[in-house]
């Protein structure tokens, strides 16, 4: 390990006074713990907040025992995929699946061109995997299709719901208040394909229901959450719980109610828009003010990885000031670069920056000169930026403890759970409480579910209830959600 300079220790020191600003103390968890539980009464209880806890009108989950053949397809960003899922009754499944870029031009064309396109690449996929549905027209032999569908909507029914906005890039000014599934099943009938849209699928929803396929355990999977670009979750709630079906027009169609239950969509990266309990810091306001939507999103854009290489380089930006890339050895900026460029930075550079544990800190000289335009970093300049990488990849995942928690005391699972471990007489009978997650962040962040546990423990003594919870939920990768998932909502419709 090379010696720093003076100079060097005293960048260190302030960039661990800045990494220090992400710290996020058992308290602040605890306060965000309450908050949540507030928003999500209200949520359920009153239309048109900020956290919607959307109904879904799916109210089975599945228990792996499911068989048969449906198709699934998933608009969730740049990508459309569409998907033949064959279900084998025993947890596992076959999946066949082509996947085409959507046209720039597309994405901000009209509701026609765009759902007509999408409408083509489910014929090509039916004629290339499922011909002999072309060979009977009768209503028997009609594909079943989940459609994921990754953009605010209010659902109305298990196979309706009116697009409320669209993100990632979207902006097709003619379908914002449309039926999406009534948009897609007319380009489909205009190709007089042999395929019903017969679910909406949220990507969340989907990763429920996917992890609840799979999962070991007859308890049945409590929430599936998204930790990726974005995030959001959804889970298990009781329909007695669920007081704004009652008295609002949402429900616009039947659905089962002998389960007592229904799968919420929380569009939890809304959680406290209005910043009462969430962690704040300079560099969080530079990109909430530099982004799309300013004042909305504020849970997601501290936790997912759209946001958090920006937040790294609002806070690089901060410590250039401070003497950062300001050694004797040649070190130069690219003053055009991305550092100086905003959203430039990916949130893999963290995962890099964080995983790096070589002598002289060589991965992250070598990422900083190919992804940053910096030439020549010190040793002290490569900790520095690790010191704000470990401040603001804890932050993300403690945050992350925050809606788990909440959930699993409000639904009364941790309650359950503990009814059970008292009754059981064998401690292998225990069914945990069973978290199914997706995205690249919770998926690949070094540390991510370590530093998460962590702050699952240090509420337990201040949150009432919470006693014990973190050793009762076992969290497991949800694999392919918003395929899987999707063809398990098509089955259950």
């Amino acid at each position: 390990m090379s010696i720093l300079s003076d100079k060097e220790e005293a960048l260190l020191v302030k960039a661990r006074a800045i990494g220090a600003e992400f710290v996020y103390e058992p308290e602040d968890v605890a306060k965000g713990v309450k908050e949540y539980l507030r928003l999500m009464d209200k949520g359920l209880t009153e239309p048109k907040q900020a956290m919607t806890m959307i109904p879904t009108y799916v109210t089975a989950v599945p228990n792996g025992t499911e068989k048969g053949v449906y198709l699934a397809v998933d608009l969730g960003g740049t990508n459309f995929r569409v998907c033949s899922i064959h279900l084998h009754g025993d947890s596992k499944f076959t999946l066949t699946q082509a996947k085409t870029p959507i046209p720039k031009a597309l994405m901000i064309g009209t509701s026609k061109d765009l759902f007509s396109f999408l409408a083509k690449q489910i014929e090509n996929f039916v004629k290339n995997h499922h011909s002999d549905h072309f060979e009977s027209q009768s209503p028997n032999v009609h594909l079943k299709l989940g459609f994921t569908f990754s953009f605010p909507v209010e659902q109305v029914a298990l196979n309706k719901g009116y697009l409320l906005r669209w993100t990632k890039g979207f902006d097709i000014q003619d379908a914002i208040g449309k039926d999406v599934c009534g948009l897609l099943q007319a380009e489909i009938d205009a190709l007089n394909l042999p395929v019903r849209v017969v679910a909406l699928v949220n990507d969340t929803v989907g990763t429920l229901m996917a992890r609840s396929y799979t999962s070991p355990g007859k308890a049945g999977t409590l929430l599936g959450a998204i930790f990726g670009t974005g995030t959001n979750g959804a889970y298990v709630e009781k329909l007695s719980r669920i007081k704004k079906l009652e008295t609002s027009p949402e429900g616009e169609g039947d659905f089962d109610k002998s389960s007592g239950v229904m799968v919420i969509n929380t569009e939890w990266g809304a959680f406290d828009n209005a910043m009462k309990v969430l962690p704040d810091t300079p560099y969080d306001r530079a990109l909430d003010k530099n982004s799309v939507n300013p004042g909305m999103q504020m849970f997601e854009k501290r936790v997912s990885g759209m946001f958090l290489g920006e937040i790294l380089r609002n806070a690089i930006v901060a410590l250039i000031g401070e003497g950062l890339f300001k050694g004797a050895h040649g070190t130069s900026i690219d003053e055009n670069g991305p550092l100086f460029t905003p959203w430039s930075i990916d949130t893999s550079a963290l995962s890099t920056i964080q995983a790096d544990y070589t002598s002289e800190y060589t991965l992250t000289k070598q990422l900083l000169e190919r992804e940053m335009g910096v030439s020549a970093a010190t040793t002290g300049d490569a900790m520095a930026i690790k010191a704000l990488v470990y401040g603001i990849g804890k932050r993300s995942a403690r945050l992350a403890a925050v809606p788990i928690a909440a959930t699993a005391l409000a639904t009364k699972a941790y309650e359950n759970y503990k009814i059970a471990k008292s009754e059981a007489q064998r401690p292998e009978e225990i069914e945990k409480i069973d978290i199914g997650v997706d995205g690249s962040v919770v998926e690949y962040y070094p540390g991510f579910e370590r530093y998460l546990r962590e702050a699952l423990r240090d509420i337990q003594p201040l949150v009432p209830g919470a006693a014990g919870l973190e050793d009762a939920i076992r969290i497991g990768i949800a694999k392919d959600g918003s395929g899987v998932g999707a063809a398990l909502i098509a089955l259950v419709a």
